[in-house]
C-alpha cells in the first residue's frame, strides 16, 4: 500500500493528514507514505518531526485580484504542477489524499491525470476554493460537517466522516487532566484558547473579565493566550490589579503542547471556531462559547460555529460584538447553570465523531484493495 498525502498552510490541514498517516502505519506497518507540502507552510517543520517522509512543490495561493502578484502565482502554480507530476510518477501511489490548502490542487490533479484514485477531506462547514474545484475530479469527498454537503455538486461522492482527532485526545481521562494542572475535581473548569497563535480580542476581553471572575474561587480557569500575545495579556491582567499569584485556580500560559489535558480537564470552553478545535471539543463532549476569527478565508469559522450552534452544542459571539461584558455574562451563565452545561455537553458529543479516523482508514483500505 502506497499513500500520498498532501495538505498544508495551517495545522487544521496538516494534523488530520498526520493522524491518517499514523493510523495507517499502525495497522499496516508495510504501508509506504509520502507527504507533499510547500517550503513556506507549517508542514515543512511539523511533518518531518513526526517521522513522515516529506517532499515539497513550488506553489502558492492565487490572489483574488488581477495584479503582478497574480501573474507570479500563476507561474509558480505551473511549476508546481510539473513538480507534482514528477513526484506522482516517481512514487506511484495507490491513492492520493488531500486535506486542504492550495498545495492540494496540483498534487491531486496530477494523480487524477495519471489515473490514480484520489480523495479530499473538507474540514470546514463552508468549503475552501481549492476543494470545491477538486471535488469535481476526485473519487471521494470526505467532509467534517454535514452542513457542507450542499456546496458540492457530486452528492453521491460525499461521505460525512468528521475530522480525525488525535488518539491522545480521545484517551485522556478527566481526572488525568485535572491532576496535570493541579485542579480540583470539585470545581468547574473553563478552558480559554485562541489557537496556537492566540486571539488578541479574546485575550483582551478575558483580561477585563478577571476582576469579576476572581470573585468565584470555585471556577478554575486555564487561559492559553498564544505565544505572541502572552506578555501583553499578563500586563493587561496586571493593569486590573490582579496578581495571578494570589489566585492558584487561574493558570495563564502562552501555549500547551499537551492540549489533551486541557480538553480533558475542562467543563466548558471559550475559543475560536477552527475545524480542529471544534472536532476536539465535540469528541470530548465540551460545550463552547465560540468567537469565530473574522478574517478567515470565506469567513468559514462563522459557518463552523453556526453548525454547532444549530445542534445546540455551543453559543456564538461574533468578534465585532465581543466585549468584556458580553463574554463575562456568557461565562457566568455556563458556570452558574450546570444543567445547561450538561445538556449542551450531550449535544456536543452527538455532534462529534470519535470514530472519524476509523471511517477514513476503511475508505482508504477499500480503494487500495
Amino acid at each position: 500500500m502506497r499513500i500520498l498525502l498532501t495538505g498544508g498552510g495551517t495545522g487544521g490541514h496538516i494534523y488530520p493528514a498526520l493522524a491518517i498517516a499514523e493510523r495507517l502505519k499502525a495497522l499496516h506497518p508495510e504501508c509506504e507514505i509520502l507527504y507533499v507540502g510547500t517550503e513556506k507552510g507549517l508542514e515543512k517543520r511539523i511533518v518531518p518531526q513526526r517521522g513522515v517522509p516529506f517532499q515539497t512543490i513550488a506553489v502558492e495561493g492565487l490572489p483574488r485580484k488581477i495584479s503582478p502578484a497574480l501573474l507570479k502565482a500563476v507561474g509558480k502554480a505551473a511549476a508546481g504542477c510539473m513538480d507534482a507530476r514528477k513526484i506522482v510518477k516517481q512514487f506511484q501511489p495507490d491513492l492520493v489524499i488531500g486535506t486542504g490548502g492550495y498545495v492540494c490542487g496540483p498534487v491531486v490533479l496530477a494523480a487524477r491525470m495519471a489515473g490514480i484514485p484520489a480523495m479530499i477531506h473538507e474540514q470546514n462547514a463552508f468549503p475552501g476554493v481549492t476543494n470545491k474545484i477538486l471535488a469535481r475530479f476526485v473519487n471521494k469527498i470526505m467532509v467534517n460537517f454535514q452542513a457542507s454537503e450542499k456546496y458540492f455538486v457530486h452528492k453521491e461522492r460525499i461521505c460525512v466522516t468528521g475530522l480525525p482527532v488525535r488518539q491522545e485526545v480521545l484517551r485522556t481521562e478527566k481526572q488525568a487532566g485535572l491532576d496535570y494542572f493541579g485542579f480540583s475535581s470539585d470545581k468547574t473548569t473553563l478552558l480559554v484558547s485562541g489557537g496556537s497563535r492566540g486571539a488578541r480580542s479574546i485575550n483582551r476581553a478575558m483580561a477585563e473579565c478577571y476582576p469579576e471572575l476572581v470573585k468565584y474561587p470555585e471556577l478554575q480557569i486555564l487561559h492559553l493566550t498564544g505565544a505572541v500575545d502572552y506578555e501583553d495579556t499578563l500586563q493587561a491582567i496586571a493593569s486590573k490589579n490582579i496578581n495571578l499569584k494570589d489566585y492558584p485556580q487561574i493558570i495563564v500560559k502562552p501555549y500547551l503542547d499537551e492540549m489533551q489535558y486541557g480538553l480533558a480537564a475542562a467543563d466548558f470552553c471559550v475559543g475560536r471556531a477552527g475545524a480542529t478545535f471544534l472536532a476536539e471539543i465535540t469528541a470530548c463532549g465540551l460545550p463552547g462559547i465560540l468567537i469565530p476569527y473574522p478574517y478567515a478565508a470565506e469567513n468559514h469559522q462563522e459557518y463552523n460555529a453556526k453548525a454547532l450552534v444549530d445542534q445546540k452544542a455551543a453559543v456564538m459571539i461574533l468578534d465585532k460584538d465581543l466585549t468584556a461584558k458580553v463574554l463575562c455574562q456568557n461565562i457566568m451563565e455556563f458556570y452558574q447553570q450546570p444543567e445547561k452545561r450538561k445538556n449542551m455537553a450531550a449535544c456536543a458529543r452527538n455532534a462529534g465523531k470519535r470514530d472519524s479516523l476509523d471511517q477514513i482508514v476503511q475508505l482508504v483500505e477499500e480503494y487500495c484493495q
